[in-house]
């Protein structure tokens, strides 16, 4: 998939002009207490950028260098890097790790998995790994369930919305945070 940064970008700045609230995931993310978050496949860093502002340490990490470039325009003194979030190894860890915005259907079918583990050996002990998106479109919340479990990590909580509503709501959309196997919820 071919993305353009400033095109997608153009769309959360047309909502956010006409009043609509676009930063449920950062409300969402900061009810955490996080002092730094991986915002792993970050696109044009609308969630780093508002963590940053309200005090959070972040890194964003996204494979796709136009949206990466849209980023650094916006805050060129924030960390972006350029990297398939499977293969990222940081050598280091965060408080959250976020994947939001459908960043597991944007991942090529089959690489999934090495998706969930790549977030997850970024997730520091008593983290949290948050993650976001439409059910119904070939990946389901059992294989995510599955594939985190297999990196050690087990639901903590699921929601429908970033507002935390009830899931499964309307059985469209899945939040999920999940903890390392063992940790305090």
């Amino acid at each position: 998939m071919t993305w353009d940064g400033e095109q997608y970008q153009e769309r959360f700045d047309s909502l956010a002009a006409s009043g609509v609230s676009v930063h449920g995931e950062a409300d969402f993310v900061m009810t955490l207490a996080p002092g730094s978050v991986l915002d792993a496949g970050c696109g044009t860093g609308r969630l780093a950028q508002e963590l940053d502002r309200r005090g959070v340490e972040v890194v964003g990490v996204d494979a796709d260098g136009s949206m990466i470039a849209a980023a650094r325009r916006r805050r060129p003194d924030l960390a972006w890097l350029i990297s398939d979030i499977g293969d990222l190894r940081l050598d280091r860890t965060f408080d959250v790790v976020a994947m939001v915005g459908n960043v597991p259907l944007f991942t090529p079918a089959g690489t999934e998995a090495a998706l969930v583990a790549g977030c997850a050996r970024h997730v520091a002990p008593g983290g949290a790994l948050v993650c976001g998106f439409q059910l119904g479109r070939g990946y389901e919340v059992t294989a995510y369930d599955g594939d985190c479990r297999a990196v050690g990590l087990e639901l903590a909580g699921r929601w429908s919305t970033w507002d935390r509503l009830a899931f499964p709501g309307d059985g469209s959309y899945v939040v999920s945070v999940h903890r390392a196997l063992g940790s305090p919820t």
